[in-house]
């Protein structure tokens, strides 16, 4: 697990935010893909909520240079298998279940699990996980709640992911337990449905400056 770890802290620590999308058509995922990317947000989460999306993944890994594109809310091992098919870098899951912590195993690509109660934190660095995802990080106690658990978990690091904003962002990212946050707001749907890509290019240059 050592080396998967190290892995995806690899592409994790390339930017402090992580842009978490949600691509209805595949024409949009090359030029949202390139916006980004000259914003200084490399690192790409494409989630897995539309018929699109696999393909958008495939469209980004073939012809987007510098893109590091991840699948999320992969919830088994057959979603899992079909996405790092498509040319995921990384895996990302809402939680846990013994199914895709199989699959995780099984494969090369590595997974940046979810976690959000002490238990499920506990299980997962049992099965060798240093790095996890907090999720829905708002909803569960945000970062107030998540600096509570740096003391009782040294050595684990999160991305948090739901409901962060521009403006809340930097109270997580001050946290010694974050490597990195998960956000929509770089990319938000106005704007690419308008294909308004310097836009996006402008709020990914201003996540890109964030400190970690």
């Amino acid at each position: 697990m050592g080396k998967k770890t190290e892995k995806l802290l690899s592409i994790l620590q390339l930017q402090p935010v992580v842009p978490v999308l949600v691509v209805d058509r595949v024409a949009t995922a090359i030029p949202l893909a390139r916006a980004l990317v000259e914003g200084g947000l490399k690192a790409i989460e494409i989630t897995l909520r539309t018929d699109a999306a696999l393909d958008a993944i495939k469209a980004v890994a073939d012809e987007v240079d510098g893109a590091e594109v991840g699948a999320g809310t992969i919830l088994n091992a057959r979603q899992y298998e079909a996405a790092v098919k498509a040319g995921s870098r990384f895996i990302v899951s809402p939680g846990t279940t013994q199914e895709l912590l199989d699959a995780a195993a099984r494969s090369d690509v590595p997974m940046l699990p979810g976690a959000a109660t002490p238990s499920e934190i506990m299980a997962l660095r049992e099965e060798g996980y240093a790095v996890m995802k907090f999720f829905p990080a708002e909803q569960a106690g945000g970062a107030a709640y998540l600096k509570s658990l740096a003391s009782p978990f040294g050595g684990i690091s999160f991305c948090p992911t739901g409901g962060i904003t521009a403006q809340s962002a930097a109270t997580y990212l001050s946290l010694p337990n974050v490597v990195c946050v998960g956000g929509s707001w770089v990319a938000p749907k106005d704007l690419v449905e308008a294909g308004d890509w310097p836009a996006i290019t402008a709020l990914a240059a201003d996540a890109a400056k964030l400190a970690v």
